[in-house]
């Protein structure tokens, strides 16, 4: 005796695909809200407000510290700048980024942001240029959270 599935039979239904008995949410406030964000997410832009961001070229170093909520820029420094493009003698070495770290923490002092933070790629390591930027604007006096 051979029994076929149809749409007719209780056990087929295309309507509702399983879900786990572990699952909190159902389909449709999974439908409703597929991508809800953590609370953490949610909160982060007001809890550290002030993100730094460096960039590296093979010319040149950028950094610059931007509001996340409304992305106004704070401070900038570059060594692409006119004041420091033609008295370093180099763009992209390990003095550049101790004058650029320098730079940054003290026209954001200006600014009034005493405290910044960092948020790494994802694979990307705290050192070398990187790192000698972070604790230069560090021993400045600015406070990374």
């Amino acid at each position: 005796m051979v029994f076929l599935l149809t749409q007719a039979s209780p056990l087929y239904s295309h309507s509702h695909p399983p879900q786990a008995a572990w699952t909190r949410r159902s389909g449709g406030e999974v439908a409703e809200r597929p991508n809800r964000k953590s609370w953490k997410q949610r909160t982060d832009m007001y809890m550290r407000p002030f993100l730094l961001n460096v960039f590296f070229s093979k010319r040149f170093i950028h950094a610059k510290v931007m509001h996340r909520n409304t992305s106004k820029v704070i401070s900038v420094a570059s060594t692409n700048a006119k004041d420091l493009r033609y008295t370093l003698p180099s763009l992209t070495d390990d003095n550049a980024c101790r004058v650029i770290g320098k730079l940054i923490a003290e026209r954001s002092m200006e600014a009034d942001v005493f405290a910044m933070s960092y948020e790494a790629q994802k694979n990307e390591r705290i050192q070398g240029k990187l790192g000698i930027l972070l604790d230069t604007i560090k021993e400045t006096g600015i406070i990374f959270y």
